[in-house]
């Protein structure tokens, strides 16, 4: 799995334009409960497939755009999150310990 960095607004309406499944990782690098996720997550990662495009969000450098998630997609601002985006829908959100990508991976339609 390959992180794309999320680092403009710009992005996020093309995330919202695009026919594809994106997943969004919103990450506070000063959180040790984030860091854990985030290894756990990239440990679970090679279930996702390959279609999938995967963002990371450092949210320490990058709160607005963390704040603009939160209302185009309707989903409460946490730390960290994980999101399973389809355009203007999120599928899937959670966060904290409860982040594994089984169960984004079963959210995704076959």
């Amino acid at each position: 799995m390959k992180w794309v960095q999320l680092t403009n607004m710009d992005e996020l309406e093309t995330i919202a334009h695009t026919s594809n499944h994106v997943i969004i990782f919103k990450h506070s690098i000063r959180c040790a409960v984030s860091n854990m996720a985030k290894k756990r997550f990239e440990l679970e990662s090679t279930l996702i497939p390959d279609h999938v495009q995967v963002y990371l969000l450092d949210l320490i450098k990058y709160r607005e755009i963390s704040n603009e998630i939160a209302q185009k997609w309707q989903v409460k601002h946490e730390s960290p999150q994980v999101l399973l985006i389809s355009g203007n829908q999120c599928l899937y959100h959670e966060s904290h310990n409860d982040i594994e990508v089984a169960k984004i991976v079963i959210n995704l339609p076959n």
